[in-house]
């Protein structure tokens, strides 16, 4: 399955929302990639196994389970959080960049590119349309925590 959407940031339109500088939101963004705890529901642990120029190895414990995942990015542009499928994990890639387009919008694109082998097309098209769903409120939430992150960094 591969979905992908965009959440503002800033919005001319909304003009009470404190906007955030692209700067930030890679500082939220690079925030996740540390200690994910913040963002992702339900995960104890984030050890950070190996680390270079624009990678990150990592292993996420939520509970007993275990995944391992790779981090790549290009500095104020793009993240991308890949996860090999496991008996436990089905894996894919969340790749996360920042746009600006146009004079006083700033915004992230979330593309998911996933694989899920279940049961009859009704089926496989009902849980595509939970997994959007759940993908949407995610980022959304995302959002948010980064936008809190950088209000911390402001006191």
């Amino acid at each position: 399955m591969r979905f992908e959407h965009l959440v503002a940031i800033n919005d001319p339109g909304l003009p009470l929302v404190a906007e955030l500088s692209r700067e930030q939101v890679w500082s939220g963004l690079m925030h996740r990639v540390e200690d994910a705890r913040r963002f992702l529901p339900g995960l104890d642990r984030c050890l950070i196994l190996a680390r270079s120029e624009g990678l990150v190895e990592r292993e996420l414990h939520f509970g007993a389970t275990r995944i391992l995942d790779r981090v790549v990015c290009t500095e104020n542009e793009w993240v991308r959080f890949e996860t090999a499928a496991t008996a436990s994990h089905g894996g894919g890639s969340l790749t996360v960049r920042i746009e600006e387009p146009d004079t006083g919008w700033l915004m992230l694109r979330f593309i998911y590119e996933t694989t899920h082998a279940i049961g009859t097309e009704a089926e496989y098209a009902a849980f595509e349309d939970y997994l959007r769903q759940a993908y949407e409120a995610a980022d959304i939430d995302t959002v948010r925590i980064i936008r809190e992150l950088a209000a911390e960094a402001r006191h």
